[in-house]
């Protein structure tokens, strides 16, 4: 019980008596209210039993468990008909499930809130008890317990508990406030402290840790519950940072959520975890190192020596697990190593990696081989900028198992003398016309050793003697143009014939190259050509090589004759228009394909009709029975004449049933077999 508080001396003395017709009454006197800090209970003593008036006394009792039997609850008060009123306002955290006991003799009343919950309102010679369930919500609440005693032994009990198995007690308990969180560098100890809980029902705390960037939170406090407010625990000095949590847990099992997350960030004492670098060589970009480290953020120095033990260059600093170093000498082995610092300054150096780098290979790729009269002139380029010396090999055969053969020529230094990737040819004039050959190109070092060689490279040094000008070259007019026939070259290396044309009045401004003549046919047909016109032709021959007459001569040297093409058009043309385009060609069956098209935009037409020229009865010669739909722009003419030229036209049909012509076009069609 919380023994009786003095609050002033007017309290000390909390009766006194007085006279009343010739009687001693006990006259109450005035009392002060009690200061007292929940859970305690405010304890109010009346000379009544319906406390009215000013109490006799004030005082606080952190229990109600009283037995006064027949004696006065308090000096100067009566043994019989007096109150008791025990009032407290307190937070009850997340709240739940309470039980609410009572028991006495007289007359007991429980108000929660101010709401009556147990009523024992009786004069009674026995003990009468009562127990109610209640739930209280979370916060803060109030209690009043008002005892009467009329007459008799005065006896009272009340208290509220929690109801705390599972089955009852489902509420969580309020998350811990305060949590606050700090670290202590030279200790390596972090520590969390937090305000105790308000929960009547509380069994203890549990803490909580998680890394700061994410993941779950998971337990540290061990595996019984904490029962103060503080919790302290060694953390590695690795720069990570944590985030912790307290949660409460209720005598039923109860946990609650973990409220306010604060961090720590321990010292970071811990070295960057390393590997040893690996080397790998790119002929043209040098050495490439690669490492791996576990962790981000750090900043990496490269270093080169020429010996295990030798002193070490620094080469650059990344921020990458990577470097390439373009200045390993080749033919050489080197020394790597690398140290890698994080941002708390602890360094790691990595094992020593050895890396023999092989000699520049040169390349031949994109450079230039090519012959002349003085011989066939072979180029390279080397990756290594400083001066070196090659060697040159040929083979007359691309052959896996041919031997090549070193070249006598005196490699020159060619192209801008500033370039880093310098150029080199040399000339080889004992390569023989005629013959392919194949080169490549080995870097040669002081010592005499050899490069891997380059990619080999060919060249034919062919001849530049062109065939002799075709002979017996004629030609035979027809209707379906000019038959050119010619005698065969008698050059063993003729790869082909070349046939020109260009008008007779222009012979050299305006040639033509119409077709090309494999060897053993000394013939061509020229079909398409316009009617009336003077043409000349030249034929050419073209060896193996590529020498001709045409090509390193004039055209005056080739072989060529002046013909003049028949007149075989329309004697007379239908009314025509320009709104519509006529074209034609011949497919592969002989067949003449028409085509035409809109000019101008707008075209009106009904439908269409084709006609052709018959040079026999002088007639346009309609083809088509029926128009052709006004969506028609194609016409194949099936029965197309052979070995002639046809003259074709299409007529627009207007809604009056009118025509009106297209210009008229020609194809020639050269007899079956020819």
């Amino acid at each position: 019980m919380y023994r009786p508080r003095r609050t002033t001396a007017a309290a000390a003395a909390s009766v006194v008596l007085a006279t009343a017709g010739g009687l001693l009454t006990v006259a109450a006197a005035p009392a002060s209210a009690a200061d007292c800090a929940a859970p305690a209970f405010e304890r109010q003593f009346f000379a009544n039993t319906t406390f009215s008036g000013t109490p006799a006394k004030t005082d606080c009792d952190d229990a109600i468990a009283e037995n006064w039997g027949a004696g006065a609850p308090a000096s100067g008060l009566p043994s019989n008909r007096f109150g008791v009123r025990w009032s407290v306002t307190r937070d009850f955290g997340s709240g739940g499930p309470f039980a609410l006991t009572a028991s006495g003799q007289d007359g007991i009343r429980v108000y929660l809130d101010g709401e009556l919950r147990i009523d024992l309102w009786q004069n009674t010679s026995t003990t009468v008890s009562r127990t109610v369930d209640v739930t209280i919500p979370s916060g803060q609440h109030s209690l009043r317990v008002d005892y009467v005693n009329w007459s008799g032994p005065a006896a009272v009990r009340f208290a509220y508990t929690p109801r705390t198995s599972p089955a009852d007690d489902q509420v969580a308990p309020l998350a811990p406030a305060g949590v606050a969180a700090s670290y202590d560098e030279s200790a390596g100890r972090a520590s969390v402290t937090w305000a105790r809980n308000e929960e009547l029902d509380l069994a203890g705390y549990r803490v909580y840790r998680r890394a700061s960037e994410g993941g779950d939170f998971l337990p540290v406090s061990g595996a019984n519950l904490l029962t103060e407010t503080s919790f302290t625990q060694d953390l590695p000095a690795t720069g990570a940072a944590y985030a912790y949590q307290v949660r409460a847990v209720d005598l039923a099992g109860n946990e609650s959520t973990g409220g306010a997350e604060p961090t720590v960030t321990t010292a970071d004492r811990t070295a960057p975890a390393l590997s040893a670098p690996t080397a790998t060589h790119d002929n043209w970009l040098g050495v490439s190192l690669a490492w791996t480290a576990e962790e981000e953020g750090l900043t990496y120095d490269v270093q080169r020596a020429s010996s295990p033990d030798g002193e070490f260059t620094a080469l650059g600093t990344v921020s990458a697990p990577g470097y390439r170093d373009e200045t390993a000498p080749y033919g050489e082995t080197s020394y790597y190593r690398v140290t890698a610092t994080d941002a708390a300054g602890n360094t790691t150096t990595s094992p020593v990696v050895e890396f023999a780098r092989p000699l520049a290979v040169p390349s031949m790729d994109g450079t230039r081989i090519a012959d002349d009269d003085s011989g066939v002139e072979v180029a390279w380029t080397s990756p290594a900028s400083g001066p070196s010396t090659f060697r040159v090999y040929r083979w007359d055969r691309f052959d896996e198992n041919a031997v090549p053969e070193p070249v006598t020529c005196e490699p020159r230094r060619t192209g801008n003398p500033e370039d880093p990737k310098p150029q080199y040819a040399c000339t080889d004039t004992t390569a023989e016309f005629g013959v392919t050959y194949w080169y490549r190109v080995h870097t040669v070092d002081a010592q005499g050793r050899e490069s891997e060689p380059s990619q080999p490279s060919s060249i034919t040094r062919a001849d530049r003697v062109a065939p002799p000008a075709v002979t017996g070259l004629d030609y035979t007019t027809t209707e379906y143009g000019t038959v050119l026939s010619w005698d065969a070259s008698p050059a063993a290396d003729l790869a082909r014939y070349v046939v020109y044309r260009a008008p007779a009045d222009d012979p050299f401004a305006t040639i033509e190259r119409i077709a090309e003549v494999a060897p053993g046919t000394t013939g061509h047909a020229d079909v398409q050509v316009a009617d009336d016109q003077s043409w000349i032709y030249y034929v050419d021959a073209v060896d193996t090589s590529g020498n001709s007459l045409y090509l390193t001569g004039s055209p005056s040297d080739v072989a060529h004759v002046e013909t003049n093409e028949y007149y075989l058009g329309p004697t007379y043309n239908l009314p025509f228009t320009y709104d519509w385009a006529l074209s034609a060609t011949v497919d592969a069956s002989a067949q003449a394909q028409l085509s035409w098209n809109c000019t101008t935009g707008s075209c009106p037409a009904t439908g269409f009709h084709v006609y052709r020229w018959d040079r026999v009865t002088e007639e346009w010669v309609r083809l088509t029975q029926q128009p052709l739909s006004a969506a028609t722009r194609a016409y194949t003419d099936a029965a197309t004449p052979r070995g002639t030229t046809s003259h074709y036209t299409i007529t627009a049909v207007a809604a009056d049933g009118s025509e009106i012509a297209a210009r008229y076009t020609s194809i020639a069609t050269a007899p079956s077999g020819a």
